[in-house]
């Protein structure tokens, strides 16, 4: 019996650890929904984004700040579109350059400030003229 305590134990221990990056993965919906709903805006806009000093078409900025999504989701440090924009949509984890967005003939602007005004955009009350 007693070697299979530790064994049990183990084998918990294992089962344990194998199960939480599910509840870390955890995303509440309406804050996966926003998210969405940025990304979208961000592939459909048009705009070009410039990462570590090269522009990138909006759709090749979509795919990359998806996959910050995912890798941040995964680690359970998402849990809305604030933390989205924060953590993934700023600028580069790996040379702290930030990111810019820059639509049509405008200036570049900081991808945190385009992606908060197009957040402000999708939670405003759609006004009826």
């Amino acid at each position: 019996m007693r070697a299979g305590k530790p064994l049990l134990r183990g084998g918990l221990l294992a089962l344990l650890l194998a199960v939480s990056p599910a509840w870390a993965a955890e995303l509440p919906a309406p804050a996966a929904a926003e998210i969405g709903r940025l990304l979208d805006a961000l592939e459909t806009s048009g705009c070009r984004f410039n990462r570590n000093g090269s522009w990138y078409p909006a759709a090749d900025a979509r795919g990359h700040l998806a996959k910050k999504v995912d890798y941040l989701r995964d680690k359970g440090l998402l849990a809305s579109a604030e933390d989205f924009i924060t953590r993934a949509g700023t600028g580069s984890s790996v040379s702290g350059k930030p990111y810019q967005v820059q639509c049509g003939t405008q200036p570049a602007q900081s991808s945190a400030d385009w992606l908060r005004g197009q957040l402000r955009r999708l939670r405003s009350p759609v006004q009826v003229p």
